[in-house]
């Protein structure tokens, strides 16, 4: 807990005030942890008895459960997360995953939480190009926009640019927030062929393929130094060089937190922007969250 209270106060320290969490991130739906939510809250309190002018802007998300109808369970789930982050309302609240069924009804439950004052905007996670035009329509007949659509985007995972929903956030003017910014960690150059991540990671990152990756490591280290910037900090650059995107790397230190602002404040050349992701398209796509194909 204390590497995370350091990395959310140099975030902070060092520019980044928007913070994505989730209802599922810790104790309610993974044993032992403390809710993602109650920290963040506790974090922002503490924050503000020290600096009563700063500005935090929270994001969160509704867990699309089975066992979840309708409009109500939205606006319940909400003002249980807004309980946990002793918070009267969030900036941005995200259907985390679509739903088996009745995603009309959550939205039907963003507009609400709009309406209602207890978000300031709402988005989507996860959504693909035809889920994301539906939800936009329907929020359009209540004159609500539709901010953002969370999905996984990264040098090596390229799929929003591939099935549509990159060119319909731009269209529609939604904002695409990219996770696994760094490809959990793989971009960053710290794990090799001969240096494979443990654990599940290493079932997509094997030796095979990071010998794959390697020309594109070296580039985007090269371009770094060229700029005095770290892989990971031209990796994330290389995101926000495409427009309306808004990565958000997890920074589980402080150390990881003052690396990651320094993508900020400066960008890539659209040649390098260009290179890069030419050297990428000659790797294997790796695999990534299957919801967003339904």
């Amino acid at each position: 807990m204390k590497a995370a209270k350091s990395a959310f106060d140099s975030s902070i320290d060092n520019g980044i005030t928007f913070f994505d969490t989730a209802e599922v991130y810790g104790s309610k739906f993974s044993f032992g942890a403390i809710n993602s939510e109650t920290l963040l809250g506790r974090f922002i309190k503490e924050r503000k008895q020290k600096d009563p002018d700063v500005e935090v802007a929270v994001a969160t998300k509704f867990a699309a459960l089975p066992w979840r109808l309708g409009r109500q369970s939205v606006i319940a789930a909400l003002k249980d997360s807004l309980t946990r982050l002793e918070l009267s309302s969030v900036e941005l609240y995200q259907l985390h995953w679509p739903g088996i069924w009745g995603n009309e009804g959550y939205i039907d439950g963003l507009g609400d939480a709009v309406e209602q004052g207890l978000v300031k905007a709402v988005g989507v996670s996860n959504y693909s190009e035809k889920r994301l035009r539906e939800a936009h329509k329907q929020l359009s007949k209540r004159g609500i926009p539709l901010a953002s659509n969370q999905v996984n985007y990264s040098l090596i995972y390229r799929l929003p640019e591939e099935n549509g929903v990159k060119a319909t956030c731009d269209e529609l003017g939604i904002t695409l927030i990219a996770y696994s910014p760094i490809a959990q960690g793989a971009l960053t150059g710290k794990y090799t062929p001969q240096n494979p991540p443990t654990g599940p990671r290493g079932r997509i990152y094997t030796p095979e393929f990071l010998t794959q990756l390697q020309p594109l490591i070296n580039r985007i280290k090269e371009v770094g130094q060229s700029y005095g910037k770290t892989p990971t900090q031209v990796v994330l650059n290389w995101l926000i060089s495409q427009d309306n995107v808004v990565p958000i790397p997890g920074a589980k230190n402080s150390e990881q937190a003052v690396e990651f602002a320094g993508a900020l404040g400066w960008r890539l050349s659209d040649d390098e922007v260009s290179e890069l992701r030419s050297l990428a398209s000659q790797t294997k796509p790796v695999i990534g969250f299957p919801v967003e194909k339904l």
